[in-house]
């Protein structure tokens, strides 16, 4: 029985295999990671999009015990706590601001009277509006409200209709603030930003361990 011998490398064969090797650890390396730059980029991009996000994230672990701010004649504002829970009873102003939600359903933007708050909630029958027609009075009946409360610093969204209201007289700012209070908006309703919180933190945390799978590489 004879077992055959392995034969002689050539000089051409060694230099096929190591340029194999090297193409093979090249697309090794290029399957494991990313760049460092490009994963410290991504990080920050991520990052940045949660910090826009942190105040929501804040009030949907907020207690779900709503902030009493008492009445009319009897308003407690020492009380006063942006980004809570809140509930509040008072008479509407006079005048208030209409707009359209993305879901085409009208929200009125009202006063409460001598009180540094403004309400904004869903339209009551008789507040129809249509565009390209005077607006109406607001209801007049006094009215209670549980909703989110935002200082007006925290609301841009409402700042040109917090201004117009304010122009008009009829609430009084405290320390030169007006208070919001967004109805329905509840603590721990909307999970959906939860989610979309944690989906950033995972993208964070698969960029780290590429990062610093990428700093050894180098």
């Amino acid at each position: 029985m004879r077992v055959s011998e392995p034969q002689p490398t050539s000089p051409e064969q060694e230099e096929r295999d190591r340029r194999i090797a090297e193409l093979e650890a090249r697309m090794a390396r290029r399957r494991v990671g990313v760049k460092p730059v490009s994963a410290v980029l991504a990080i920050a991009v991520a990052l940045v999009l949660l910090g826009m996000q942190w105040r929501d994230l804040a009030y949907f672990f907020s207690p779900r015990e709503p902030l009493t701010l008492g009445a009319e004649g009897a308003y407690r504002v020492g009380a006063l706590d942006s980004n809570r829970y809140a509930q509040v009873h008072g008479v509407p102003t006079v005048r208030g601001a209409y707009e359209r939600g993305g879901d085409g359903a009208l929200y009125v933007l009202v006063g409460l009277r001598e009180s540094p708050f403004m309400v904004r909630r869903a339209a009551l029958p008789g507040e129809e509006w249509r565009t390209g027609r005077p607006p109406p009075q607001p209801d007049q009946r006094p009215f209670a409200v549980r909703g989110r409360l935002l200082v007006e610093d925290e609301a841009p969204r409402y700042r040109e209709a917090l201004t117009l209201l304010r122009s008009m007289g009829e609430v009084q700012p405290h320390d030169g603030k007006l208070w919001l209070i967004v109805e329905g908006e509840r603590p721990g309703a909307d999970r959906g930003r939860v989610l979309v919180a944690l989906a950033l933190l995972a993208f964070i945390a698969l960029n780290a361990v590429l990062l610093v799978k990428g700093l050894r590489r180098g």
